[in-house]
């Protein structure tokens, strides 16, 4: 017999505030779950401005892990089974951006 354990959070998502000429160490973020992919969203962008960004957007969402990385003119986003996979795809699609956040939960 197997047991499936199911988190009440199965979406995962990172709102950014990251204009263009923004420096990926300036760049504010939030990470938000939830249980489904608007509620992982809106708490997303909850958590960005709680911090003081204004103008937060959703970068991603995710299910297991997800990434953000940046520079003063671009961005890439990444998704997948572990942080590492995740990373790397946002590195990936931005190669000389800096990794600016990855979550998994």
């Amino acid at each position: 017999m197997s047991l499936q354990v199911s988190s009440a959070f199965a979406i995962g998502a990172i709102a950014v505030h990251d204009s263009q000429g923004t420096s990926a160490d300036e760049a504010g973020y939030g990470v938000g779950y939830g249980s489904s992919r608007h509620e992982a969203e809106r708490n997303a962008i909850r958590s960005c401005e709680k911090v003081g960004n204004d103008g937060c957007e959703i970068a991603v969402w995710y299910e297991t892990c997800g990434a953000y990385a940046g520079d003063r003119v671009n961005f890439g986003i990444g998704y997948g089974s572990t942080k590492r996979d995740a990373e790397d795809m946002a590195l990936d699609s931005c190669p000389h951006c800096k990794l600016i956040v990855s979550d998994c939960q």
